[in-house]
């Protein structure tokens, strides 16, 4: 009888603790970098989902095979990437299809393509909805993450590229390239409520962690412009409703010059999770640049020198690195590169879709963001 008490005890225990992970279970953080993740070269880290070890100097520890082919058997670009802890899974996707993965068995769940080819998308907090932008077309798809099928279309007509769901879950900000204005849809109708009007085609974005501004880089910009979201729904937002440009940030003392991609001087931003500074791209200079953010317009700091040119930033989930896409690793507080990324055969390793995802105890206890949008709500 004693023994059966000290199961049930046991169990009891186990079951308390189980549903997150156990308090004793160290925190793994990883970055996720798919490949290829600079246009379709293979070059910069080959083919697959590469997994570097945050906790141990950004090393290599392995790479997951990815779907992602084209018809004659080649590795098509990488567009995007996103996670799920509800669901475990993480997403990739490509210039034609869309693959979902099992975290905890490394296991290719499902890979899906779509008319219209597929961009870099947005997962909802809750893991319920994806955006999922066309390649540079009309549609945004809302599909179900579970198995990829379309559960609804939204149609800005605008040249569907970046994606960006607020915090909140709320709102889902819809940017194409081809056209200087942003749509933003509410995710409960899946329909567009307000627009905001920038100063040439948008590129990058991220937004604020009350989804109150959105920092966006432009065409023809060594920089970024501030946007004001237009109110919430209760306060008369609407389809008529537009933001407008608060401010117009522009890098000065570097010229802006041929780049090598993208065809725009800044192709990358991030807010630090404080929101306290911005981070931009400058590819024709090969630096970041970074803004003091606690001042309006935000001041020019200082700027770092990569070993390429970027075209993308991600920041780890607590802050402390940001990664731009050359696969240099920047220390925020001290401005020093600490690590570049390398493959298991030591080459460097590029990508401009790469996020943080965090295991422990055999479970996924919590992903980052391909976009560094900022945390303070």
């Amino acid at each position: 009888m004693r023994n059966l008490f000290s199961l049930i005890a046991t169990a009891i225990a186990t079951f308390l603790v189980s549903p997150a992970h156990a308090a004793d279970d160290p925190v793994h953080h990883y970055l996720y970098v798919a490949a290829p993740g600079i246009r379709d070269d293979l070059k910069c880290g080959g083919h697959g989902l590469l997994v570097f070890d945050i906790d141990d100097g950004f090393k290599f520890v392995k790479r997951i095979p990815t779907k992602g082919v084209d018809d004659k058997g080649k590795p098509m670009n990488v567009k995007g990437i996103c996670a799920s802890k509800d669901l475990h899974c993480v997403y990739v996707s490509t210039l034609k299809t869309l693959e979902c993965i099992d975290l905890l068995s490394e296991k290719n769940l499902w890979e899906r393509a779509y008319d219209g080819g597929c961009d870099r998308m947005s997962l909802a907090p809750d893991s319920k909805f994806m955006y999922l932008p066309t390649l540079e077309k009309d549609t945004w798809h809302i599909v179900d993450p579970r198995d990829g099928s379309v559960i609804a279309k939204i149609e800005p007509k605008s040249g569907a590229h970046n994606t960006v769901i607020s915090a909140d879950g709320s709102r889902a900000f819809l940017g194409g390239l081809k056209t200087n204005v942003m749509t933003i849809a509410d995710t409960a109708t899946h329909l567009p409520k307000s627009t905001i009007e920038f100063g040439d085609k948008v590129r990058p974005f991220v937004i604020n962690g009350k989804a109150t501004l959105v920092y966006q880089c432009v065409n023809n910009l060594l920089g970024f412009e501030i946007g004001a979201v237009p109110p919430s729904p209760l306060e008369g937002e609407g389809p008529g409703v537009r933001g407008k440009v608060a401010q117009r940030v522009e890098v000065k003392g570097f010229e802006s010059g041929k780049v090598a991609r993208h065809g725009c001087p800044s192709h990358g931003i991030a807010l630090t999770n404080d929101e306290k500074e911005v981070w931009v791209t400058d590819a024709h200079n090969k630096r970041m640049h970074i803004f003091d953010n606690t001042v309006m317009p935000p001041k020019y700091v200082s700027s770092i020198e990569l070993r390429d040119e970027p075209g993308w930033v991600t920041l780890s989930i607590d802050g402390k690195y940001a990664i731009p896409s050359t696969g240099d690793v920047i220390e925020i507080a001290t401005r020093k590169i600490v690590a570049r990324l390398t493959d298991e055969t030591g080459a460097a390793v590029q990508s401009e879709k790469l996020m943080e995802i965090d295991l422990a105890g055999g479970k996924v206890v919590n992903v980052g963001d391909q976009f560094s949008n900022g945390k303070v709500r």
